[in-house]
C-alpha cells in the first residue's frame, strides 16, 4: 500500500508560484529545479519505492549520490585528482575543531587571520589545542575590512582565514600568500568563483549558502597535508580516516548530500564556476552602485573589499528603517535585516539568487529615496 501511495504522488506536480525574493543569509535560496527533484525524491527516489530519507547510506544507488557529489566538487573546483574530498554533519563550526585537531602539532602552533565572529570562533577553537596566533586582524574597525600586507610565520603549522564573512560583508579578492599549509572557511562564498585549489592544503565549506541545505560540511584536501601532527586522534576526528572511508565512517547526512548533488548538477549545467562568477558580480555592482549613487544608504565596508555574496548597508537615517522594511517586505523581498550584531541591511547574493530579485531590491531603494531623499 505504501508503495502504491508513493506511486500515484510520485507524479503529482509541484506549487511552483513565484517564490519571494529570498536574501536570507543562510539557510539560503537555492535553483527551483533543485527544491523540485529533491522534494520528488523524499516521496520516492528514482522509482526504487523507497524515499530518499529512508534508504541506507550502503545501498548502491546513495553510493552513487555520495560520489557524483564528491567527483563534482573536485571537477567545478578544477581540483588535482589526488585531492580529496569528505561530507560530514557537524557544519563548519565542527570544522573550526577538526582544523587544529588534524592539521596543528603537539606543541606548534596555528596562523590565523581575524576578520569577523567566524574567525573569532576558529581561533576559539584552536587555542584548546595549542597555540593560536593571530597574524592580521580587522576588529580595530569593526571588521570593515580585510588586513592587508602582513606575513605569515614560517613556523607556524598552517594559516588559516575566512574568504568571505558573512555578518560584517567583507571578502577576500586576492587569497593570501603563505609558507605554510594553506587551510580556508569558503563557507558562505564556496562555488562562487575560480579558486586555485593547488594553493590550498584544504578547502572547507558549511552546505547551506551555495550547496545545498544545512547538515552537511564539505571538506576539500590534500591528503598529503595530514597525518603530521603526531597528535592521537579519535576517529571521529580524523580527516584521514573519514577520507579513506570515502565519508561513510559513520552514517553521513545523507538528504543535505542529495541536494548537494543535485545543486552542483545545475551549477555545471549553468556554465559552472566561471559562469557563476559574472552572474554574481553583475548582481553586485547593480546592488553597490545603487547605494553608492542614493545618498539616503550607506555602504558599511571598504569598497575594495565588499563582498560580491553579502552586500552590508545602513540607511542614513536611522529613522526611516521602519518605513523602508514595509516597503521591501510589500515588494515580497525577505530576509535582508543585518544580522544582530551588526544591524542595518544584508542583502545576500548566492549562487542561486537571480538578477531580477536584485532588479526588485534597487528598485524599491529608488522609490524610498525618491520619498524620502
Amino acid at each position: 500500500m505504501g508503495y502504491l501511495c508513493r506511486r500515484k504522488f510520485q507524479h503529482m506536480p509541484i506549487d511552483t508560484r513565484m517564490k519571494v525574493h529570498n536574501y536570507s543569509a543562510g539557510p539560503c535560496i537555492l535553483p527551483q529545479e533543485v527544491f523540485e527533484k529533491s522534494a520528488q525524491a523524499v516521496i520516492e527516489l528514482d522509482g526504487s519505492g523507497l524515499s530518499i530519507l529512508e534508504i541506507s547510506h550502503r545501498s548502491k544507488p546513495f553510493i552513487e549520490i555520495m560520489e557524483k557529489a564528491r567527483a563534482l566538487v573536485k571537477e567545478l573546483l578544477g581540483a588535482p585528482d589526488h585531492y580529496q574530498v569528505v561530507f560530514l554533519g557537524g557544519g563548519a563550526s565542527m570544522g573550526f575543531h577538526l582544523v587544529p585537531q588534524n592539521f596543528m602539532k603537539l606543541g606548534g602552533k596555528g596562523a590565523y587571520a581575524h576578520t569577523g565572529e567566524w574567525s573569532k570562533r576558529a581561533i576559539k577553537e584552536a587555542k584548546l589545542a595549542g597555540e593560536a596566533v593571530v597574524v592580521a586582524s580587522s576588529e580595530d574597525k569593526n571588521f570593515t575590512y580585510i588586513p592587508k600586507g602582513f606575513t605569515v610565520p614560517g613556523d607556524a603549522d598552517y594559516f588559516h582565514f575566512t574568504s568571505n564573512n558573512t555578518i560584517f560583508g567583507t571578502q577576500y579578492k586576492e587569497f593570501p600568500k603563505s609558507p605554510v599549509p594553506l587551510v580556508c572557511d569558503m563557507s558562505s562564498d564556496i562555488f562562487s568563483r575560480p579558486v586555485n585549489v593547488p594553493d590550498f592544503a584544504m578547502i572547507y565549506a558549511g552546505a547551506q549558502k551555495n550547496m545545498g541545505p544545512a547538515g552537511a560540511t564539505m571538506y576539500l584536501m590534500d591528503p598529503g597535508a595530514l597525518g603530521k601532527t603526531g597528535r592521537p586522534l579519535s576517529p571521529m576526528m580524523d580527516l584521514a580516516n573519514h577520507a579513506a572511508k570515502e565519508s561513510m565512517y559513520n552514517t553521513p547526512p545523507v538528504f543535505p548530500v542529495y541536494v548537494i548533488m543535485l545543486t552542483l548538477e545545475w551549477l555545471k549545467r549553468t556554465g559552472g564556476v566561471a559562469a557563476a562568477e559574472k552572474r554574481n558580480t553583475a548582481k553586485a555592482e547593480l546592488l553597490y552602485t545603487a547605494i553608492d549613487r542614493l545618498p539616503i544608504f550607506q555602504g558599511t565596508t571598504a569598497n575594495e573589499d565588499r563582498s560580491a555574496m553579502n552586500a552590508t548597508f545602513v540607511l542614513r537615517d536611522k529613522a526611516l528603517e521602519p518605513a523602508f522594511d514595509a516597503l521591501w517586505k510589500e515588494a515580497g523581498i525577505s530576509g535582508l535585516r543585518g544580522h544582530r550584531d551588526v544591524g542595518g541591511y544584508r542583502a545576500s547574493m548566492y549562487n542561486a539568487l537571480p538578477l531580477e530579485s536584485v532588479q526588485a531590491l534597487v528598485e524599491v531603494m529608488e522609490q524610498f529615496a525618491k520619498k524620502n531623499g
